[in-house]
């Protein structure tokens, strides 16, 4: 395959240019355009900071071929758990509950994560998680998360069985 010829280190950076460009396009979203995440969106954008994170780890360490397997072992598992966010927020968008539902509130989130002290004020939220207040090519942001965190947890894989590592 074409995308095996680069560097593991040209695909981590790859990996953490795109996961900024996610992040820089959901704080358009919620500055620009006026919508408020949801606290599973902000779950979300965790997965994505902690994957973009990893990510640049990653590529500015150059590992060998154990190293990139361990590395895309943990984005494969921050992909897998923010995906499962964002396929319960898609669930709840087809199949919307009686009440507002969003599971973990806010504080738990904050309580729950080593960056609660720097990220509150970017990743502040509200909402109901199962209204869809954006929408393109008829996909909601939670779509849209699910989408790009399966090809996360695909690039992931890939870079497991990988035969050479740097």
């Amino acid at each position: 395959m074409q995308a095996l010829a680069f560097s593991s280190r040209a695909l981590f950076l790859g990996l953490f240019a795109v996961c900024a460009g996610l992040l820089g396009f959901g704080l358009y979203l919620q500055h620009v355009v006026g919508l408020e995440p949801c606290p599973m969106c902000i779950m979300q954008r965790y997965a994505f900071v902690a994957i973009a994170l990893t990510a640049l780890v990653a590529g500015l360490h150059a590992p060998g071929r154990s190293g990139t397997r361990a590395y895309a072992a943990v984005i494969l598992l921050l992909a897998l758990a923010g995906g499962g966010v964002a396929l319960r927020q898609t669930w709840m968008q087809l199949y919307p509950p009686e009440f507002a539902e969003c599971g973990p509130d806010l504080e738990f989130m904050l309580g729950s994560f080593p960056l609660a002290d720097a990220l509150p004020m970017i990743f502040q939220g509200a909402g109901d998680c199962s209204k869809v207040d954006w929408a393109f090519l008829g996909l909601s942001i939670a779509n849209w998360s699910l989408v790009c965190l399966t090809l996360v947890a695909v690039f992931a894989i890939m870079m497991i069985a990988r035969k050479r590592g740097g």
